[in-house]
C-alpha cells in the first residue's frame, strides 16, 4: 500500500510540475479550454438544478461553480500580481444569486480574469518565487494548483449532473 500511495504522490508531483513547466501561451491556451470545459457544464444543468445538492453537508451545483471561481481569482492575482476584482473577504460563493444566469456569468468572468492575468505575464515570471506566508512557490507551480483546484470542483459537478438524469459533457482535453 505504501509503494501505491508513493507512487500516485509521485504522478501527481511530475503532472503538476510538467503543467507548471508550460509556456504563457500553452497555459492560456490550456485555461481557454477549460472556460469552455465549465461552461458545457454550465450549460448542460438544467435552470432547476442549480440549487440542488447531492446530500444536505455539500454545496449546491451553483455553489460548486461559485466557489470554483472564488478560487480563480484567488489562484491567479497570486500567480500573476494583478489585483482581484473581489474585494477583500467577498466570496461569490456567499453574494451571488444561486440560479443558472447569475451563476454562469460569475464563473465566466472569474476564467476571463484567469486568462487575462495569464497574458499580462511573461514567460519568466512563472519560474519566480511567491511567498504565501507559510507557502513559497513558484508562479507556475502555483498556477497549477489553481488549475488542479477548478478542476476538482468541476469534476464533483459531475456527480450533480448525473442525479440530475443529465449526460455531463464529454472530456475536452484538446
Amino acid at each position: 500500500m505504501k509503494k501505491v500511495s508513493f507512487l500516485l504522490l509521485m504522478l501527481t508531483f511530475a503532472c503538476t510540475t510538467a503543467f507548471a513547466q508550460l509556456t504563457k501561451d500553452q497555459l492560456v491556451a490550456e485555461w481557454t479550454r477549460a472556460k469552455a470545459y465549465t461552461k458545457a457544464y454550465l450549460d448542460a444543468m438544467p435552470a432547476d438544478g442549480y440549487t440542488f445538492k447531492a446530500t444536505p453537508e455539500v454545496r449546491s451545483f451553483a455553489g460548486q461553480m461559485l466557489h470554483l471561481a472564488d478560487d480563480n481569482y484567488f489562484f491567479l492575482s497570486k500567480v500573476s500580481g494583478k489585483p482581484s476584482p473581489l474585494a477583500k473577504g467577498v466570496s461569490l460563493e456567499k453574494t451571488v444569486e444561486q440560479n443558472k444566469e447569475a451563476t454562469t456569468k460569475a464563473v465566466l468572468d472569474s476564467y476571463d480574469y484567469a486568462i487575462g492575468a495569464l497574458q499580462g505575464m511573461t514567460d519568466a515570471q512563472f519560474a519566480e518565487e511567491v511567498d504565501l506566508g507559510k507557502l513559497k512557490s513558484t508562479r507556475g507551480l502555483l498556477l497549477s494548483k489553481g488549475f488542479e483546484h477548478q478542476t476538482h470542483h468541476r469534476g464533483q459537478a459531475t456527480v450533480y449532473l448525473r442525479l440530475k438524469g443529465v449526460t455531463p459533457p464529454p472530456e475536452m482535453l484538446f
